[in-house]
């Protein structure tokens, strides 16, 4: 079993995907198994709405304030170039196409995959690719976690209809996991171990509703929403950053946008964001299952190919004498903005 674990853990989204597949797969062929009673019905088929609630506490305690001026800024300008791209295409496929789909991906799907971030992932590529500014936008950028911005999108487009009430209970557990995670190191260090360990037991109570036939409809298409993020939401994230740049008037050595790059997947956490928005308006139970098949195929598609892209960023970047060490140079008052290309930070650039 241990072998079988470290293969897996070799899989990006693998300790995610796997158990809302294999509780598909369940509830495909054999139903019963999950309706048995007692324990295992309430943790393996009944359990998504208590384990999700319980993961957003836990994500929230993990949610910081504190950062520099700079990440801050950097970190707001990425979110809202992301948001934006993620609210542009979802409510463009809303009103725009006759049926309100996109070759089968819905709004629902669009928004939560596009307007978020796997913050482990960009805080892995900026530690090689980026500089200290990258790395601590993330404080802001994990404001994406969670189904907050994609609720805030749909209610206020009018495609859902959430009572105050409603949204106050979806958010509770966030609100009250980030006021106990701020004011108290012990318990942000105690509850940390929950995120990983509360979300694959999550999915596959999601999982355990889901028909397999979704899977290989749903699913496929997921995969345009992978890309659909990687170059829409990416792209727009940097566009910002480089705006950012020109309008903060900082020389053009130090205009680095590898942290758009960095910001363009959809982190696991997403697949469970059309189950919180379904429960918020019960309107949405009906693609909830096309949904979190179409932002789990989505989670998978940017975590396998978002290293390429940045490592493809950082090149770009360098070949036009632009760099992340140019920028925390200029951050920090050095003498060390180049006027030669500086090579890509990191083996991976070479």
């Amino acid at each position: 079993m241990d072998n079988l674990l470290r293969t897996l853990g070799k899989l990006p989204g693998a300790l995610l995907i796997i158990p809302l597949f294999l509780a598909a797969l369940i509830n495909t062929f054999v139903p019963e198994v999950l309706g048995i009673g007692s324990f295992t019905t309430a943790l393996f088929r009944d359990g998504a709405v208590p384990l999700i609630a319980m993961f957003f506490f836990v994500m929230g305690s993990q949610i910081r304030v504190k950062s520099v001026a700079s990440s801050l800024e950097k970190g707001v300008v990425m979110l809202l170039g992301k948001y934006a791209a993620a609210i542009a295409v979802g409510l463009g496929v809303a009103y725009l196409t006759p049926e309100g789909t996109l070759l089968g991906l819905v709004p629902l799907a669009i928004i939560a995959a596009m307007g978020n971030s796997n913050g482990a992932m960009y805080i892995a590529l900026t530690g090689q690719f980026g500089n200290r500014s990258d790395k601590g936008a993330v404080a802001v950028l994990s404001i994406n976690d969670g189904p907050l911005l994609t609720m805030i999108a749909l209610g206020a487009a009018g495609l859902a209809d959430f009572s105050p009430m409603a949204l106050l209970a979806v958010f509770l557990p966030i609100l009250l996991g980030f006021v106990i995670g701020n004011t108290s190191q012990i318990a942000r260090e105690f509850l940390a171990p929950g995120e990983k360990l509360i979300l694959p037991f999550a999915l596959f109570a999601i999982g355990a509703g889901i028909d397999l036939g979704v899977f290989l409809t749903a699913g496929a298409v997921g995969f345009l929403l992978g890309i659909m993020t990687i170059v829409l939401s990416g792209g727009l994230a940097m566009l910002a950053l480089h705006l950012w740049h020109v309008a903060r008037r900082h020389p053009k050595p130090t205009r680095n946008v590898i942290g758009g790059a960095c910001e363009a997947t959809t982190a696991g956490n997403a697949i469970a964001t059309p189950a919180a928005v379904a429960l918020a308006d019960p309107s949405y139970q009906s693609v909830q299952a096309v949904a979190t098949t179409q932002v789990a195929s989505a989670v998978v598609v940017t975590a396998v190919l978002i290293p390429f892209v940045v490592v493809a960023v950082s090149k770009w970047q360098a070949r036009r004498g632009v760099s992340p060490e140019a920028e925390e140079a200029m951050y920090e008052g050095r003498d060390a903005v180049p006027d030669e290309p500086v090579p890509a930070a990191g083996p991976l650039a070479a």
